[in-house]
């Protein structure tokens, strides 16, 4: 489980090591992957050799580390959201937040540097290990929110893995735009189709019951459609 740094030595040590998974995915973007050594990265970072290998096994690693990060700060954000806000509400919030620098398009050739570092096979192999980490993570925080067992329940990590998928679909679509296009926005969009799909789950409520009290195409007869209100996207 993934809990916040609470002293200063753990603080310093994730901004070390976020320092050298921006440097790396920076240098990569601009010499390309198979340009770039562990030595240049630690330099890039301040730091030397030894600290890198401290770290990280490899470059690829330390740039799907940003993935990683990613993850640790949505779940940091989900455990700590308001008990009254609803879980999909509280999801998006927690996603979106270490989007914030994508609300605007990027650069085009910063953007075509990425196309080219996410083609190579290591890094993706590399990347689908530290999905599957992020994912869940998800699915702990998801079931610390909603007090579930994620031993025994399905609910949090089948949620887990929708918001992952939702969340790595915005991505795809980002990265094939042309032109280039915000972020945030494909994320959102993501988010927000998958919600429709959804119960209004609470902290306090019992995501497996809601659903269980929905119609079931096995059992009786299903509930009557009901019109969503004029306001509702969904």
């Amino acid at each position: 489980m993934m809990h916040e740094p609470e002293s200063l030595r753990e603080r310093k040590k994730l901004a070390t090591r976020h320092a050298l998974g921006v440097a790396a995915m920076r240098l990569a973007i601009e010499r390309g992957l198979d340009n770039v050594v562990t030595d240049d990265i630690a330099a890039a970072a301040g730091v030397s050799a030894r600290t890198f290998n401290n770290y990280f096994v490899s470059k690829y690693e330390a740039i799907c580390s940003l993935t990683m990060d990613r993850g640790r700060l949505v779940g940091w954000a989900l455990r700590r959201a308001a008990a009254e806000v609803p879980l999909m509400d509280a999801i998006t919030s927690a996603v979106l937040g270490p989007f914030g620098a994508g609300e605007e398009p990027p650069d085009r050739d910063w953007i075509e540097g990425i196309r080219l570092v996410t083609q190579s096979p290591e890094l993706q192999g590399e990347y689908l290990r530290t999905l599957h980490a992020t994912q869940t993570a998800l699915a702990e925080a998801i079931a610390d929110r909603i007090s579930a067992d994620s031993r025994t329940e399905m609910f949090p990590a089948v949620l887990a893995g929708a918001v992952t998928s939702a969340i790595q679909t915005a991505m795809e679509r980002w990265l094939a735009a042309d032109p280039p296009m915000a972020l945030a926005p494909l994320v959102r969009q993501a988010l927000g189709q998958l919600r429709c799909t959804l119960p209004t789950v609470t902290p306090k409520a019992n995501p497996v019951a809601i659903i269980d009290r929905q119609a079931d195409p096995y059992q009786g007869e299903p509930e009557p459609d009901r019109e969503p209100p004029a306001s509702d996207p969904c």
